[in-house]
């Protein structure tokens, strides 16, 4: 009996060890994960640092000073650029490794290495969409200019140097639980981020839902609901300003689009909402005399941040702000002498082109009445537990084509047409990390102006402002030369006269320098007004976070900072201000029960503001919805075909001007109905259901408590964000906070003698959830307020800020 004990309690332990050993499903090896020596227990920090440490490293020329101040922000003073860009590269692969790897595997369709099978659509996607051949273009360009060669390649190296000395215990703890390690950094990985934020940004469509449209309502009904120039506008180059250039001639339409766009033919994802306001004002309106620039890029919000702040000084540069984690430089900040900012333009730079290939095997494609070669791309996806996949894409002269076959495309991948070639700007050669390393050194105007030559995608606005009391803004990047409307729909791959003709010259690109009324703006609404001579795009976001900002500004005198910080928090909604005088006008009071009469005295009552505890947005906010489902959903709700629906602007022009339209009546019920009706029928569903779904109106029915308002973990790891929390602000006002997206970097510069900057982020500088400094300046950015901004003059300079000083020393 001893003896069968015995084998028993070996036999356990050994089935033990080998289950620790062991990976279940996402279910790390516990053995390694649970360790004491080389587990997630590593991963705890203590919130006190070293007040001083001194490390020897290879490959640097001089000695490095890096002193952090009370929130673990690096300020890193080198002797050289080289040096410099070696310690930001090492300083923050120490903090954001594996949010540097993640994204760069993301962007390279490299996930399905470490997720297994799971992650193969999206890598596939990645890769048949070009990214990493994008990302091989900008790198070829990147590395042509000697200074951008030195910046790549050092930064690799001090990423790298981190990499090398990092034992197995103290990787990050997200490494551990997927159970890989990290691996070498290249120079491509900093051009996958460049291409990370062209898809954010600039990869989506609308052109397939559009061509759908245009297929079923036909030419006269779709060029109604989806206008060249919105009902409501307030353009970011301000109305009347003159264009002082002489317009290269423009492309004339095919031969298919007039066809198309004619009322004799009969009729056989993109995300909404990505935006970002910035606004610069000048001198006139400040109470120093100086102008003042203010900048919150709406993005995901997440734990780690995709922002990074630091400070960069060597002999050539001084500059304070953030970065992109794996990429040199600064790309939103400041130093002595000039601030700047973005946000996004949605110019038109990605195409879809129909393919007629010549027979199954698909090696040729008609193009300019001849048969033409295709090029062949074969991608290796390499997979966690299987053999690599080899997945052959298909290249004309527009791009690859995407999904060849129905079968090759996820069910989530709806707005990609099959079989059509994909034309997009990420694709060409670039090099963007140009205009920040000339922003990050920029004096005044012309300096600026020369650094947005370099910029390609994505399209942005680029804010300005100088000590020297100028302000600008630009809507720049690489745009097509296009026929108006070029691009809306699919087009025929075939006729030469579909390609895009060019760029539009980059000194032609809209700009203002000073204006009359002592502002420049963007809210991501339309670029110009119609006098524009050049087509950027059909549509934009829309104007009521523009027409708010202006508002603001216009009657703004004596401003300071903490003028600025308010505004970034503004919730007043210009869609209630516009909508709601129609809604009562329409609404027959007398109709509505106990109720329903009670949630419309509250929302009478509102004052228009998206506050965290406001009832009235919740109200509003249903009550637009509602109401917008209904005026299109019998026609546009179509779950086999996917079409895109007319825009909030669209609606508001109809309930305000034509409440007789025939868009409001329901085709599926046998009575005709009018606005009138449809905004009764609205209003009522949404006090019913909102009580159903609340109870009394209370405390569950304010705007913060509704609202689903939350950071997640970069890779939704489960305790790792905030969890919901209670905020306002919401996507049509200026502080665009919903869902998990919202302000990832709210900055205010003062310009003058001495530049004062201001800013915060949405968590912390380390990307460890085991770290003090993961989220400490969570609440700071929740409750609205900004940190100031640290911006040393020399490594010697005294602070009380600072905290621990790191010394880089080249090895012997």
């Amino acid at each position: 009996m001893k003896l069968f004990k015995a084998l028993f309690s070996i036999a356990i332990t050994l089935v033990l060890i080998w289950a620790l050993q062991t990976k279940f499903g996402d279910i790390p090896p516990l053995g390694k994960f649970l360790s004491p020596g080389d587990g997630f227990w590593q991963n705890a920090e203590n919130k006190h640092i070293n007040a001083e440490e001194s490390l020897q490293m290879d490959g640097l020329q001089g000695k490095v000073t890096i002193r952090y101040d009370e929130h673990m922000i690096p300020h890193i003073f080198a002797e050289n650029d080289h040096d410099l860009y070696y310690a930001q590269g090492y300083v923050t692969a120490r903090d954001r490794l594996w949010e540097m790897d993640i994204q760069t595997r993301s962007a390279a369709g490299r996930l399905a290495e470490i997720a297994g099978p799971k992650a193969l659509d999206i890598d596939r996607y990645h890769r048949r969409m070009g990214m990493v051949y994008g990302a091989e273009n900008t790198l070829r360009g990147t590395m042509k200019d000697p200074a951008c060669k030195v910046m790549i390649e050092a930064y690799t190296d001090g990423v790298n140097n981190y990499i090398r000395h990092l034992s197995k215990k103290n990787y990050p703890i997200e490494f551990k639980l997927l159970d890989y390690a990290p691996e070498e950094w290249k120079p491509i990985n900093c051009a996958f981020l460049l291409k990370l934020m062209s898809e954010t940004l600039a990869g989506g469509s609308d052109q397939f839902a559009m061509t759908n449209n245009l297929k079923r309502f036909g030419a006269k009904d779709v060029n109604d609901l989806f206008p060249d120039y919105p009902f409501h506008e307030d353009p970011i180059i301000p109305v009347g300003t003159k264009w002082d250039f002489k317009p290269v001639p423009l492309p004339k339409p095919s031969k298919d689009f007039i066809a198309l766009m004619t009322d004799t033919i009969k009729p056989k994802e993109r995300v909404p909402g990505i935006g970002s306001n910035n606004w610069a004002i000048a001198g006139s309106r400040s109470a120093s005399g100086y102008p003042i620039l203010a900048n919150d890029p709406h993005l995901n919000l997440t734990f780690p941040s995709i922002w990074y702040q630091l400070q960069l000084s060597s002999p050539t540069v001084n500059v304070c702000g953030v970065s992109l984690p794996g990429a040199p430089g600064v790309i939103v900040g400041f130093n002595q002498k000039i601030s700047w900012g973005v946000t996004n333009v949605d110019a038109d730079v990605l195409d879809w082109y129909q393919v007629h290939f010549k027979d199954k095997s698909k090696n040729e494609y008609w193009y300019n009445n001849c048969w033409n070669k295709v090029t062949k791309r074969i991608e290796i996806i390499n997979i966690k537990g299987q053999k690599p996949e080899y997945d052959t894409v298909i290249y004309t002269h527009h791009g690859p084509v995407v999904y060849e076959t129905a079968a090759q495309k996820p069910d989530d991948r709806n707005n990609i047409p099959v079989g059509d070639a994909l034309r997009w700007v990420a694709h060409d050669e670039s090099n963007e990390f140009m205009t920040f390393y000339l922003l990050n050194r920029g004096k005044n105007y012309d300096d600026y102006r020369k650094a947005l030559i370099y910029f390609t995608a994505p399209a942005q606005n680029f804010i300005f402002a100088s000590s020297d009391k100028d302000i600008a803004i630009t809507p720049n990047g690489k745009i097509p030369l296009k026929f108006k409307d070029q691009g809306k729909y699919i087009m025929d791959g075939s006729d030469p006269a579909n390609d895009w003709h060019g760029w539009i010259p980059s000194d032609q690109n809209p700009t203002v320098k000073n204006p009359p009324r002592g502002f420049v703006s963007s809210a991501n609404q339309s670029s110009t007004d119609t006098t524009y001579p050049y087509y950027i795009n059909w549509r934009f976001e829309l104007y009521d976070r523009g027409k708010r900002i202006n508002d603001r500004l216009k009657a703004m005198q004596n401003a300071t900072v903490d003028s600025m910080r308010h505004m970034q928090m503004d919730d007043y909604s210009m869609r209630a201000h516009d909508v709601l005088p129609a809604f009562f006008k329409y609404l027959d009071a007398s109709k509505l029960d106990k109720n329903q009469l009670e949630v419309l005295q509250i929302v009478k009552q509102w004052d228009k503001h998206f506050a965290a505890n406001s009832i009235g947005a919740s109200i509003f906010n249903n009550w637009w919805l509602t109401f917008y489902g209904m005026v299109w959903d019998d026609e546009f709700g179509d779950k086999r075909t996917l079409l895109n629906y007319p825009s909030f602007d669209k609606t508001e022009q109809l309930l305000i001007n034509e409440p007789n339209s025939k868009w409001f009546d329901n085709i599926k019920t046998p009575a005709r109905e009018t606005c009138v009706d449809i905004v009764m029928h609205s209003f009522t569903a949404t006090a019913d259901e909102m009580r159903r779904k609340y109870g009394q109106p209370g405390q569950k029915w304010q705007w913060g408590e509704v609202k689903d308002t939350h950071i997640n973990h970069l890779a939704n790891l489960p305790g790792f964000g905030t969890g919901k929390f209670f905020a306002g602000g919401t996507g049509a006002v200026i502080n665009a906070l919903r869902g998990g997206n919202g302000p990832s970097w709210r900055m205010v510069v003062q310009m003058g003698p001495t530049v004062k900057g201001y800013g915060v982020f949405p968590g912390g500088e380390s990307g460890n959830p085991g770290s003090f400094y993961y989220d400490d300046m969570f609440k700071t950015w929740k409750d609205g307020e900004l940190n100031e901004l640290l911006f040393l003059e020399s490594a010697n300079e005294n602070s009380s800020k600072i905290k621990s000083t790191l010394i880089l020393n080249k090895s012997n």
